[in-house]
């Protein structure tokens, strides 16, 4: 059915072996990485800067800087890349699903419906039931209790 819908084309779908990220989906997870090391590299060379005697402390203050600005700068700008120039996933076609034609409608036939006089609305007339008492008052029952208990006194 789906093949004579498509006029003759069988879909092609994705295969199902290797499902390998593209290479958009690799430079954003790059950057991300990049940028979430710089977020425990940074602090950590910091604190051994803050710690180091005497001229030790500047060396662990340019590797702190340089691995700020390549993970902090770095990061994005990779994910700003991918996300721009690098290649998506491979698009599959998809077909559109045609349908064929509704099949014509018959007329109705009029013999179908019952003739217009088998209750006349002329007629009708409210069915005769009993009329509901509303209910009484909540203090109703207690005027009463206290009515009788005054009596038996």
């Amino acid at each position: 059915m789906h093949v004579l819908a498509h006029g003759g084309m069988l879909p092609v779908l994705p295969p199902e072996g290797e499902k390998e990220r593209s290479p958009r989906a690799k430079g954003v997870m790059q950057g991300s990485i990049l940028f979430l090391l710089g977020i425990i590299i940074v602090p950590i060379l910091v604190i051994m800067a803050s710690f180091a005697p005497q001229r030790l402390d500047n060396v662990f203050g340019f590797f702190a800087a340089v691995s700020a600005i390549i993970c902090f700068v770095g990061g994005p700008l990779r994910m700003l890349f991918a996300a721009i120039f690098e290649q998506g996933a491979p698009k599959y076609p998809q077909f559109n699903q045609t349908s064929l034609p509704p099949p014509p409608i018959q007329p109705a036939r009029v013999s179908a419906l019952p003739s217009p006089a088998v209750n006349p609305a002329s007629q009708w007339r409210r069915p005769d039931t009993a009329e509901i008492q509303p209910p009484g008052s909540v203090t109703d029952s207690t005027t009463r209790l206290l009515d009788r208990e005054a009596k038996q006194d």
